[in-house]
């Protein structure tokens, strides 16, 4: 074959793939960007003023200039967060309803509740852009100023220490069993006494009148009465100190493995969400953990804002599962 022939046909041969990849591409393009063509409805599985409402409603107020149309925040309660839940699990995946997915309802919930109307498989997690870090604290009256001294209370006193949660099944309730444990405390169902509230409000109260002997809960929630000095923290569960809590880490109490005992907020559709809205979600949690306004205000109610993409994020809420999971199992925790 004449070397020069097979040049120019390899030429055309490339020219002719890159025309169509480019044509590929042009094509694609307009798929993205036709979304969203109406507002997209966000649904908020728990109450207005809570964490989760604060979150959202912060995080859509950030996006008001990235995304083309109104995102329409829904507040539909229920079940600890399962109601809201449920209604997207079932919905169409065209990115037109999405979730403000949180850990109680897309890690705890499904770890301890085995009568679910949804499991974490019926959703696609487009990423997390909230960390909380859970703090276990008490009464500054109470006389516990550590966590070897919480341990000790427990373990002298069997029976007559409280934690309080904002109910059954909530990730605080979770936390305070799970806290104990990891630091040997035997048969918590036994020795301690878990009272439920009605909200996060009504549980830290509980611990600032007396009711209840500590809490373990996402700090936002007790920063304003750590500061004020109407609660010893005792510890905080993530890698790092948080600042404005003078409490040591799980790590530098030599339980790291409590660094999975976080608070979060993340944003899920239905399983069946079209991958150009994965990837338009994507890109807006990745300009919002970069906006200073949006970063701050999260920061002054003691959140961590990170960057998770859908991956990351569904790898990061699946582990924390299977460790909560793990824990309800062994300390028989299970709701049925």
């Amino acid at each position: 074959m004449n070397m020069s022939n097979a040049v120019t046909r390899y030429k055309k041969k490339l020219l002719k793939g890159t025309i169509l990849l480019s044509a590929g591409v042009f094509l694609s393009a307009p798929a993205l960007a036709d979304y969203p063509k109406r507002p997209i409805t966000l649904v908020i599985p728990y109450g207005t003023g809570g964490a989760t409402d604060i979150s959202s409603r912060a995080l859509a107020q950030s996006l008001s200039d990235e995304v083309a149309k109104p995102i329409v925040l829904v507040n539909r309660t229920g079940a600890g967060g399962a109601t809201g839940s449920a209604s997207v699990a079932y919905a169409n995946g065209n990115g037109y309803t999405m979730l403000a997915a949180r850990v109680g309802s897309h890690s705890v919930n499904p770890a301890m509740k085995s009568n679910l109307p949804y499991k974490l498989s019926d959703f696609k997690f487009v990423g997390v852009y909230e960390i909380n870090p859970v703090v276990c604290a008490t009464n500054s009256e109470s006389g516990i100023k550590t966590m070897d001294q919480l341990v000790n209370r427990v373990k002298s006193n069997p029976g007559t220490v409280s934690y309080s949660s904002s109910g059954v099944g909530s990730m605080p309730h979770l936390a305070g069993a799970m806290a104990l444990d990891q630091f040997g405390v035997e048969k918590i169902l036994e020795t301690t006494i878990h009272l439920p509230m009605r909200g996060g409000g009504a549980a830290a109260t509980a611990v600032l009148n007396g009711t209840a002997t500590f809490i373990c809960t996402n700090s936002s929630s007790l920063a304003g009465f750590i500061k004020n000095g109407l609660m010893n923290p005792l510890m905080v569960t993530t890698s790092s100190r948080v600042e404005g809590i003078d409490a040591p880490t799980a790590a530098e109490l030599g339980h790291p493995e409590l660094e999975k005992l976080v608070g979060w907020t993340g944003i899920a559709g239905p399983k069946t969400l079209k991958p150009e809205v994965v990837e338009a979600w994507e890109k807006w949690l990745s300009r919002a953990s970069s906006n200073p306004e949006f970063v701050k205000k999260m920061e002054n109610l003691g959140s961590v804002i990170v960057n998770m993409g859908s991956r990351e994020a569904e790898d990061f809420i699946n582990a924390q599962y299977l460790t909560f999971k793990k824990l309800v199992k062994k300390l028989d925790m299970q709701i049925n």
